[in-house]
């Protein structure tokens, strides 16, 4: 039936029709092949590129990081002989806790737990940080509760001893 049909038309005609055929053979090739796999490996291509960007931005921070871990961390010896309960008593004066610390007592082996009542919130937070950064205290555990002034809280930290 077909081959009738193409026999039936002139030669003009199946060159037309010949020529159409490969240009729409042509077209969903690119369409649903070629454009998809190219648009595809853009992106891909896009992507690497910020992977890599990524990348290098971290092998930055990282170097920071280790610069910063190991200019900041002071050993036991900076400590001066201190045990953990008297570096917390003398940088809790020296951060001016000293009024508002109200206890402060060995946990264990390795930990201090401090209670403060009315302290500036935010020299205490400043005061844990120095711990931490100066002096490798781990703060294991806060709580704090706000008073009715304005920035002050009652606190319990417990400080832990990295080994």
């Amino acid at each position: 039936m077909i081959s009738g049909w193409w026999n039936g038309l002139s030669e003009r005609d199946r060159r037309v029709l010949l020529i159409g055929a490969v240009v729409v053979a042509i077209f969903l090739v690119w369409s649903f092949v070629w454009h998809p796999l190219s648009m595809r490996q853009a992106l891909l291509s896009e992507q690497l590129d910020a992977a890599r960007r990524d990348l290098a931005s971290m092998r930055v921070a990282q170097a920071e990081v280790e610069r910063l871990r190991n200019a900041g961390v002071r050993s036991r010896a900076d400590r001066q002989g201190k045990s953990l309960l008297a570096l917390a008593d003398v940088t809790a004066r020296g951060a001016g806790l000293d009024g508002v610390l109200k206890r402060l007592e060995p946990v264990g082996a390795h930990s201090v737990r401090a209670s403060f009542e009315f302290a500036s919130f935010d020299a205490l937070i400043a005061w844990m940080e120095d711990l931490a950064r100066d002096y490798g205290v781990q703060i294991t555990d806060f709580s704090a509760d706000r008073v009715d002034a304005s920035g002050l809280v009652n606190a319990r930290v417990t400080l832990d001893d990295v080994p």
